[in-house]
């Protein structure tokens, strides 16, 4: 009989633990003095998002995707439209571009590569995705929810080969891991970082950042979630509510693994990688050997997205309308931005000078540097 895939949203599995436990409501913020001067440059308004869709920042731009199947690439310093491609269908995620190719997955497992505003080409995915397509190197690479990796020609959307596993009962709605490090395509397989040869899909490494353990399927779930921290050939991952980790991409080998509760990806720098536990605790690891730097509870019981490190601050967004500017040295207050009440889709990003944060009602805010 061929397994059952049940995909389980981050938020629907919050729900389930926030039923089991209580849920108290969290605490009321103490007002925030400014350290650091920004100005809200611009807004926009994209429509509904679904979380994780994350927006993506590209050559002086952010190219965002909205649920209806609207692309929509904005200037990050106007919010001036540079282009918009309306595909008529549902999407799952974000967008993946390399600047001339951009590619999303859509709600039928449809993958859809646009270009210079216009659909280019699409083919039939085996089973959905909910992680933004990689494009790099002239080929468009897709992790599905069945933990399959695939791999097409970016100019005519040829298929040029597939890496499978068994499927599981459960899939996580949500994000997962797909890069690339040097000549190496780098995804998140189940609990396990894998390294590919990006020309034939022939597995290079395996490291295990979490192994399944529970008596239930949903305990079992241990998918590694992005945004991963890379520094070079170092990748630091989060393997959903089990352990973070940070992996050699040139060689598989893990340099250290750390129990850790978060279901939300990492952010890092040189010294630190950095994220938040699912209680809403923010945490710093040192990079070399995953020590633990600091943590602030400031922001606990509020559902936070994966962190973004930028400069000598790190900002993360909340399920309120908030985001939060901290210092990366201690997690303390440097300032704090408003959205709107639907909270952010997912993570903060910078493009250019600009911090950019898409809102699930589909609000765009854009900050600078005063």
């Amino acid at each position: 009989m061929k397994a059952l895939r049940i995909p389980l949203t981050v938020g629907a599995l919050v729900w389930l633990a926030a039923c089991s436990s209580g849920a108290p409501k969290a605490p009321d913020l103490a007002p925030v003095t400014p350290i650091m001067s920004t100005r809200l440059a611009w807004t926009a308004q994209v429509g509904a998002t679904l979380p994780g869709q994350r927006p993506l920042a590209v050559s002086g731009g952010v190219l965002l995707a909205n649920a209806a199947g609207v692309l929509r690439e904005l200037d990050a310093n106007t919010g001036a439209v540079r282009w918009q491609a309306d595909l008529g269908i549902g999407l799952n995620t974000g967008a993946g571009s390399d600047g001339n190719t951009a590619a999303v997955v859509s709600q039928g497992n449809e993958l859809i590569a646009v270009r210079a505003g216009a659909r280019a080409w699409s083919q039939r995915l085996p089973a959905p995705s909910y992680t933004p397509p990689l494009v790099a190197g002239e080929r468009v690479f897709v992790l599905t929810a069945d933990r399959s990796v695939l791999a097409f020609d970016a100019s005519t959307g040829a298929r040029l080969w597939a890496s499978n596993r068994p499927a599981d009962p459960l899939v996580l709605r949500h994000p997962g891991a797909l890069l690339a490090v040097g000549d190496t395509l780098v995804a998140g397989v189940g609990g396990r970082v894998q390294g590919f040869d990006p020309n034939n899909g022939r597995q290079r490494w395996s490291a295990a950042l979490a192994t399944p353990r529970g008596t239930n399927e949903v305990e079992r779930l241990v998918d590694v979630v992005g945004p991963v921290a890379r520094l070079g050939t170092q990748v630091c991952a989060r393997a959903y509510g089990a352990a973070i980790g940070c992996v050699d991409a040139s060689t598989g080998a893990v340099q250290w693994s750390k129990t850790s509760t978060g279901l939300m990806g990492l952010a890092g720098n040189d010294t630190a990688v950095f994220g938040a536990d699912s209680n809403g605790r923010v945490r710093a690891w040192a990079r070399q050997d995953g020590r633990e730097l600091w943590s602030m509870d400031r922001l606990a019981l509020r559902s936070l997205t994966a962190p973004l490190a930028v400069g000598r601050v790190l900002v993360i967004a909340d399920d309120k309308g908030l985001v939060h500017v901290l210092s990366r040295e201690d997690g303390s207050d440097m300032a704090r931005l408003s959205t709107d009440a639907s909270g952010a889709a997912a993570e903060p990003v910078l493009s250019g000078n600009a911090l950019v944060v898409q809102t699930r009602n589909g609000g765009v805010f854009a900050w600078l540097p005063e």
